[in-house]
């Protein structure tokens, strides 16, 4: 048996993929980290850092039962980065840092291949720093891992995005116990790349989770046609899967039900499922980042939290927002 718990995403008001695994065997929280992200020329709404400091309280309470704690790649929406205080864009530290990761197994991206250079660095510190506090940090490329009767496969890296992106590479994880599969697919962007469309394919699993197309970032005909073939390909996932929980860059895009048709009609006729995390939880979305715009005239920031976003960032970053 598989319990899946999606903790934050997108459709839950933040930037994050992350989840809480739990087998009979042992707990996973995957991908600890959350962010909020530059949009509009403003500053995340008020509502966005309420939504920041509920994703935040979560994965500190939840990582308190996991055994083991993941990091996909280095990227601040999928990790807690130890080595900065930050009030602005992820509410991270090092004591929010040693709660999440403090005496924990940590299975990770190699910081050393495969990688882009600001991963890299970041993978270097983050090893540094937690490694005496955690349990023990292994690299977990392409790798699988039995923990009693709980399989978890580490995909080999695959692009993110595109082949070649400059952003690097990701790694994904398939859960297996009792007979079911459980795939989580972070910044795969559909997928866009044909490498890791087969490689997810040959998951066969009951439930994938999947980051969509960052159709947000459109600005040439080139990438809305590598958007396009994220889609198709993300179509070909949906009909061969019961359940697809697709979230994350997609759904930073007010618009995207209606740029991810297709893959709604495949999943309709293909009797399978598609759904966002927070649908899966039971939940509406709350796409706050997409609708930033709409939030500043809907619900105006007060005199004193528009004050503070006119301070310098350095300053920002040590001072939290008056909310």
């Amino acid at each position: 048996m598989i319990k899946l718990q999606p903790v934050a995403f997108e459709s839950m008001g933040v930037r994050s993929m992350c989840c809480l695994v739990e087998t009979p065997d042992l707990s996973v929280l995957f991908d600890a980290g959350v962010s909020l992200g530059q949009r509009f020329s403003l500053a995340p709404h008020p509502l966005e850092y309420m939504a920041l400091a509920d994703a935040r309280k979560r994965i500190r309470e939840l990582a308190k039962k996991a055994d083991i704690v993941t990091v996909s790649h280095y990227h601040f929406d999928h990790f807690t980065p130890p080595f900065r205080s930050d009030t602005v864009w992820t509410w991270s530290s090092k004591e929010e840092a040693e709660a999440i990761y403090g005496g924990k197994r940590i299975l990770a991206k190699d910081a050393r291949e495969n990688i882009n250079y600001s991963q890299r660095k970041r993978g270097w510190i983050f090893r540094n720093l937690v490694g005496p506090i955690a349990k023990s940090i292994e690299e977990a490329d392409g790798k699988t891992f039995k923990i009693g009767g709980t399989e978890l496969k580490f995909s080999p890296p695959l692009s993110h995005g595109e082949e070649g992106s400059e952003l690097g590479y990701v790694l994904t994880v398939t859960f297996k116990n009792e007979g079911e599969t459980v795939t989580i697919a972070p910044d795969v962007q559909g997928p866009i790349s044909d490498d890791a469309l087969y490689y997810l394919e040959r998951c066969e699993s009951d439930i994938l989770v999947l980051g969509g197309p960052p159709t947000y970032l459109a600005q040439s005909k080139l990438q809305e046609a590598a958007f396009e073939r994220g889609f198709r390909n993300m179509s070909k996932l949906v009909a061969i899967t019961q359940l697809t929980i697709v979230d994350h860059h997609l759904l930073r895009d007010a618009e995207w039900r209606q740029k991810a048709s297709e893959v709604f009609l495949v999943a309709k006729t293909s009797s399978k499922k598609v759904q966002t995390a927070a649908e899966y939880l039971g939940l509406n979305d709350n796409l706050l980042e997409a609708l930033r715009k709409n939030l500043y005239e809907r619900e105006p920031p007060s005199e004193e939290f528009m004050a503070w976003t006119r301070l310098p960032l350095e300053k920002r970053r040590r001072t939290m927002p008056p909310l």
